[in-house]
């Protein structure tokens, strides 16, 4: 079960730039990116993924028809075209496969959805991590960490949606952990602690307890106030956008103390995204 391909990919199409609409994605690229031979390379491919057949193609290619066969009908008679919906969904059942095979087995499954070539199946390990409930918040983070730093832009979204729920069930643990995440070298495990953490956030539940006290993540948020890089500043400015919604006063505050503290260019970039909603 190798997650690896030797199927040659052009190199032009490797350094394509996507369609802009799902209709004008050609067919030889449709049909790569629902064998999972290649990733998506923008939104518009990503989001016109279809996961029940993608899974029902890399399971043959992995030799488990007859294991994952019930698994594929259950997931086609869901008739779910949302991917917040359906990547779950694949890794409940993804879930419950592990569980029936053997350790050897299990460690080979995994490691082949982790390490997959599609940006979309190591999405649904993701998600693995996010819904197995014998790993607590520790070992689901220090699990998610290579999905935080996923080259593609897809799995790192998921990452953090992943273990969201986790991360708001045990908020003060969580805040606590990922401050050593916050000055890691990466800034793509970086932008994971402030992004995964933010009150309101993009296609996730609500963190009510931020959004009243948003002060309990400023320690976390203290640590990025004049990061250098761009993906991290969007995501500490949109944070506190997202608090800004509920406590303005309290971000007014915050970026006056920043740009008294740090009176750079990068703070200043953050601070000044971070107040556009405020009048």
């Amino acid at each position: 079960m190798d997650a690896k391909s030797d199927l040659f990919i052009p190199e032009d199409i490797l350094l394509r730039k996507g369609a802009r609409k799902a209709t004008e994605i050609p067919e030889h690229i449709r049909n790569l990116l629902q064998a999972g031979h290649i990733e998506s390379v923008n939104l518009t491919e990503w989001l016109a993924v279809d996961h029940v057949f993608l899974f029902q193609k890399v399971t043959h290619e992995w030799g488990m028809d007859a294991e994952t066969r019930a698994i594929t009908e259950q997931l086609k008679q869901m008739d779910e075209q949302r991917i917040m919906k359906i990547i779950p969904a694949i890794a409940i059942q993804c879930l419950d496969l592990l569980k029936r095979l053997t350790v050897s087995e299990r460690t080979n499954l995994f490691r082949s959805i982790a390490e997959h070539r599609s940006d979309s199946v190591r999405c649904w390990g993701a998600y693995i991590i996010g819904l197995e409930s014998r790993l607590n918040l520790t070992e689901k983070l220090e699990h998610i960490r290579p999905f935080a730093a996923d080259p593609h832009f897809g799995v790192r979204e998921i990452a953090w949606m992943a273990v969201r729920e986790s991360i708001s069930a045990e908020l003060s643990a969580a805040l606590q952990h990922l401050i050593p995440w916050s000055v890691d070298p990466d800034p793509l495990i970086r932008r994971f602690a402030i992004e995964s953490t933010r009150p309101r956030g993009v296609w996730a539940k609500h963190i009510q307890e931020l959004k009243e006290n948003p002060e309990m993540a400023l320690p976390l948020l203290d640590t990025v106030k004049s990061d250098t890089h761009k993906y991290v500043q969007d995501s500490v400015s949109n944070w506190l956008n997202d608090a800004s919604k509920t406590n303005p006063e309290w971000v007014r505050q915050i970026c006056a103390t920043w740009i008294q503290q740090s009176d750079t260019k990068h703070t200043l970039r953050i601070v000044t995204r971070a107040k556009r909603s405020l009048s």
